[in-house]
């Protein structure tokens, strides 16, 4: 049980074997995450500073906690110390080159253009396409939807303030256009008011019921498939193959493969795999 006190100072044992197949069992049920023998250390990395502030005097302890607690705040903690969320702005770039390039002309002409960056993390992602549609369509009403599973990554996306040292890489207009220098942060950037009207975050399970119906011409949704065994994987491809628009493309990370996963999606390029239908030349009509 939990302990006051002196709850930081305690030495917390390291998961035996049963603690740590709990452990790997309630992340793989609740969201996805494929944590597998020999991962001991990095769970025990992970969730140390949990364990020990709340006073668990051992893994098992901790585990029944995170059950028993019905607000659901703890089962939060532990998918947020486990979940990596690792990205930057323009990350994998050939894949802004050819939204730009092959993709966004056939949605010149819409009245809207909404895409999805599923599991975006800290938001560098969302603000790179954000940028990218208001050069590219001029036109549309845009909007960028941005959802992970993480809520410690999305209170970093919603602030969206960012060191000078990871926003500098970007082209000189986006920066000018997109950021001010923040005034209650030294030397970091905070996006602007206007593009933030333009973008939506929300909390999304990506193994739970998507709570939406609607379809997306674009889906970004790179290296988090990984973590991933191939059944759950399957399972996510089919559900964000069945929200795209006929004709939409799917981006996922180049570490990540659809190799021996059954799908209806037509292989483009490299990480890059396009829902069949639309027009000639992997196109879609323009609504």
């Amino acid at each position: 049980m939990a302990r006051g006190g002196d709850s930081f100072s305690h030495a917390v044992r390291p998961p035996g074997p049963r603690e740590f197949e709990q452990i790997r069992q309630l992340a793989y049920r609740t969201f996805g995450l494929d944590l597998k023998p020999g991962k001991e250390e990095l769970v025990s990395a992970r969730l140390e500073r949990l364990l020990r502030g709340g006073g668990f005097g051992s893994y098992n302890d901790y585990y029944r906690h995170v059950l028993a607690d019905s607000t659901g705040e703890s089962l939060m903690s532990l998918i947020d110390a486990l979940t990596t969320n690792h990205t930057s702005f323009l990350r994998e770039p050939d894949h802004f080159d050819f939204l730009r390039e092959r993709v966004l002309p056939a949605l010149v002409s819409r009245i809207s253009v909404e895409i999805w960056s599923a599991a975006c993390s800290s938001g560098e992602e969302v603000w790179t396409l954000l940028l990218l549609l208001r050069e590219a369509l001029p036109g549309p009403a845009i909007k960028v939807i941005g959802t992970d599973i993480s809520r410690k990554a999305l209170d970093l996306a919603t602030r969206a303030i960012y060191p000078a040292d990871r926003v500098r890489n970007l082209p000189p207009l986006w920066i000018s256009s997109g950021f001010s220098a923040d005034t209650g942060t030294p030397k970091c950037y905070s996006v602007r008011p206007g593009l933030r009207a333009q973008v939506a975050f929300r909390r999304l399970n990506l193994i739970e019921p998507f709570p939406w119906s609607q379809k997306f011409p674009v889906i970004f949704c790179r290296n988090v498939m990984i973590y991933f065994d191939r059944p759950t994987q399957q399972r996510v491809i089919a559900k964000l193959s069945a929200s795209l628009e006929p004709g939409g493309y799917l981006f996922v990370g180049h570490a990540e493969s659809f190799s021996g996963i059954e799908h209806n999606l037509e292989y483009v390029q490299p990480a890059v795999y396009r829902r069949s239908g639309g027009t000639k030349g992997g196109l879609w009509r323009a609504s």
